[in-house]
């Protein structure tokens, strides 16, 4: 399995710029102009037309549903799932397709899934809270809170700033690349050590690119500064406080999904069969893709977060500070803190991550206005068409 499902991890939203490596292990199979002159505005409707015009919309597939519709019949997905949210604070779910292969069950209304890189945006957010609270300083080298840890060739944790592993600047090696197909628990410091036996991509500060190691270390950060393992720091900070009453950090050796869900699944060639992987260890995933949530807490989540009820104005406008990022999110887009900007095709920005793990794929936004949406597949996608596809019907509900 693992090579392609982890280099899958790293390329969270559209993060599949890279190499994709094969592989499911038989382990693992079982184991995203109004017109305002009076002069010119139509006649006023009658009663009937009114009528004739609500049965007309009433009759049409809703736009986001035919998304989802697309995503299971023109790209193979088991399944599709949507939760949408107004600038109201209404929400509206959505589902397509079948939720276990095997007893054909139908798609769970806001399931969960695995959220992959999504967990990024939660890190980053603790980490910013510490620099809130003067215990973490983002220009402060990695070698400050993890002394003599980082080093490797071209690689010195004194010269790596806690800023750069948020943003990806750092030129980190990405461990995910690097690891076989042995499906078992990975301690954090042996994922940072497969890392550190890779030279650096690049000196830190002087270019982009997307690394699950960078934030490896970023959640050790964590647990060094607070004393306290990351998964309780991330539940107590935001999961409870802002009432995320489905996402959880999954605990060492729980390869299950706790609520309702669909079924993720693995096909390791595009003749081959579909393989059920929704049971699966991720702590090879840990800070940088670990986490089970749903849609609905996605939004929730995301909305809180620009909403200012997370972080301090002052850490939210740094997190918010972004870098070029097209390479691997596509046209626009843009990286901040363990945060994506995308522009809209309605105009404006999306601020979002998305995440990607075996069996599952996500891609959501939120906006400043209140509008917030997530998208979920049950099958990650390895093809350009079917990403476009999965970020046209985030688009579609965020517009619509």
């Amino acid at each position: 399995m693992r090579a392609q499902n982890r280099h899958g991890l790293r390329s969270s939203t559209r993060q599949q710029g890279g190499r994709r490596r094969r592989a499911v292990s038989a382990a693992a199979a079982v184991a995203i102009g109004v017109m305002t002159l009076g002069a010119l505005a139509p006649p006023a409707a009658s009663a009937s037309d009114s009528a004739a015009a609500s049965a007309a919309a009433a009759a049409r597939p809703d736009a986001v549903q035919q998304a989802l519709n697309t995503l299971v019949r023109d790209d193979g997905m088991p399944a599709a799932l949507a939760s949408v949210q107004d600038r109201n604070g209404r929400t509206r779910t959505y589902t397509a397709g079948v939720g276990d292969l095997t007893t054909g069950s139908k798609v769970p209304r806001d399931g969960q899934v695995r959220i992959g890189s999504n967990t990024k945006t939660f890190v980053a957010v603790v980490v910013l809270q510490l620099v809130a609270e003067r215990r973490v300083g983002l220009d402060a080298s990695v070698d400050t809170y993890l002394p003599g840890l980082v080093r490797g060739e071209g690689i010195d944790g004194r010269r790596i700033t806690v800023r750069q592993l948020l943003q990806q600047t750092s030129g980190l090696p990405n461990y995910s690349d690097y690891l076989g197909d042995d499906v078992r628990y990975y301690a954090p410091r042996e994922l940072l050590a497969t890392a550190l036996q890779h030279p650096a991509d690049f000196a830190p500060g002087t270019s982009w690119k997307y690394s699950n190691t960078n934030y490896v270390l970023a959640g050790l950060i964590v647990q060094e500064v607070t004393g306290r393992p990351l998964a309780e720091e991330m539940d107590r900070r935001i999961i409870k406080r802002i009432g995320l009453r489905h996402t959880y950090f999954p605990a060492p050796g729980d390869a299950s999904i706790r609520e309702p869900h669909p079924h993720g699944y693995y096909r390791e060639s595009a003749d081959a069969p579909l393989r059920d992987i929704t049971e699966i260890d991720p702590s090879w995933g840990w800070a940088a893709g670990q986490m089970v949530s749903t849609g609905s807490d996605l939004n929730r989540f995301f909305s809180a977060l620009l909403a200012g009820r997370l972080l301090p104005s002052a850490q939210l406008s740094q997190m918010r500070s972004t870098v070029p990022a097209e390479a691997t999110f596509g046209p626009g887009a843009r990286y901040g803190l363990g945060l994506v900007s995308r522009p809209l095709p309605c105009g404006g920005l999306s601020w979002g991550h998305g995440g990607s793990f075996p069996g599952y794929e996500t891609r959501g936004g939120a906006t400043d206005d209140g509008r917030a949406v997530n998208v979920a597949v049950t099958m990650q996608l390895t093809d350009e068409a079917g990403r476009r596809n999965l970020e046209r019907a985030v688009d579609t509900a965020l517009c619509g």
